[in-house]
């Protein structure tokens, strides 16, 4: 899909509005995984060399329209900063009189950030209001937001009706990769899917049965497959309105012959915090009020072999509760054995915050993988469709 960059655009003394997504983690207003800050550098610093005046505009978190001052950007600006070794100016204003007066003072080559988009909550309904006063901001807009284009919402998809529009080099990098192992897969192949939700999955699980051989399922999807084989898991998550869909994904991958893999060893515990006993059982039933909270070492060595055997590997979500390190092995063991198979020549994506903070918790860097993506449902959503609203946007422009 050719997209125009902005390698192409005039930027010299240009005000460019950019796109980024710094939905990051804060812990005590500091930043405790710096990834997506670090992916959008490359553009931000071409912007400064070509002496163009640049406007972050990103998000953080779910402040549904209102102004929460613990969503506030300025902790993410001053991060933003140490990373560049300068001072990265913030505005407390997405729009209006404020934000254009700290726009007009912007020196060519330096970075101003606007407060978050989604204190405003014509940003997520994609106001044409809301969408104009931020094209009026600049005088052209690029997007580097890859993990938010799967969402038609006024600074991804608006804002380009006003404004001549251009993609960075995160939002390229990402569809260049994607784009390849749309074209051509490598078999054997494997899709790996952990994480608590089905129904943001079932497009891809489908769009995958003819570019896998082998589905691998842990976390929370995995409970939801055996619950609607009949078995029993206590209080473990099960999300029992999609209990019919797992059963019809099961019979779709058995038509197409293609292999299933579920846990048959289950790590368990009755609750989740830093002092939980767990412990590992090889059957099921399960009773109340134990749940699974991970994979056992022995689903965990069968999932490992398979994913030495692959060429092609897409994996999107943890296999356990990771966060705890009573479950983090079942996740450890397969990025480890993906992370092998990435060095012995296999193609490797992974996608999703929560699998990119899985990395971190079980020491793995992005390096050992062909391609980490910075987008868990933007990832999944251009594999299943090969489009996104944010990416048609641009291209439209």
């Amino acid at each position: 899909m050719p997209i125009q960059s902005f390698h192409s655009a005039d930027l010299s003394n240009k005000v460019v509005l950019l796109r980024t997504d710094y939905n990051v983690p804060l812990r005590d207003q500091k930043v405790t995984d710096k990834t997506r800050l670090i992916e959008s550098l490359s553009t931000i610093k071409e912007l400064q060399k070509a002496k163009a005046k640049i406007v972050i505009i990103s998000h953080f978190g779910r402040p549904d329209g209102k102004v929460v001052p613990a969503m506030s950007l300025q902790p993410i600006a001053k991060t933003l900063g140490r990373l560049l070794f300068q001072k990265v100016e913030f505005c407390p204003n997405t729009i209006g009189e404020k934000a254009e007066n700290a726009i007009a003072k912007l020196k060519p080559g330096k970075i101003l950030m606007l407060e978050n988009l989604r204190f405003h909550k014509q940003e997520e309904k994609n106001d044409a209001k809301f969408s104009k006063s931020l094209a009026s901001l600049g005088d052209l807009y690029i997007n580097d937001a890859f993990s938010v284009s799967h969402r038609a919402h006024a600074s991804t998809f608006g804002i380009t009706e006003y404004l001549p529009s251009y993609a960075g080099n995160l939002l390229l990098k990402e569809i260049q990769i994607l784009e390849k192992l749309l074209g051509k897969v490598t078999f054997p192949s494997t899709l790996i899917i952990g994480g608590a939700k089905i129904d943001t999955k079932i497009g891809l699980i489908n769009s995958f049965l003819g570019k896998a051989n082998h589905f691998i399922f842990g976390g929370g999807i995995a409970n939801t497959f055996l619950a609607a084989k009949g078995e029993q898991l206590g209080d473990s998550l099960v999300e029992k309105d999609q209990i019919k869909t797992a059963q019809e994904i099961s019979t779709n991958l058995f038509r197409h012959r293609r292999n299933l893999y579920l846990p048959k060893d289950y790590v368990i515990a009755k609750n989740m915090n830093k002092l939980t006993i767990a412990k590992t059982i090889q059957k099921l039933p399960l009773d109340k009020p134990w749940k699974i909270l991970d994979i056992g070492p022995k689903s965990a060595k069968q999932f490992a072999k398979v994913i030495a055997k692959s060429k092609t590997i897409v994996w999107n979500g943890p296999l356990g509760v990771s966060e705890f390190w009573q479950f983090r092995n079942g996740t450890k063991v397969i990025a480890q054995a993906i992370a092998n198979a990435t060095k012995h020549g296999a193609t490797s994506i992974l996608g999703g915050g929560d699998t990119i903070k899985a990395l971190k918790q079980v020491g793995l860097k992005p390096n050992q993988f062909t391609h980490v993506s910075t987008g868990g449902g933007a990832m999944l959503e251009y594999l299943e469709k090969g489009r996104l609203p944010g990416i048609n946007a641009l291209n439209k422009n």
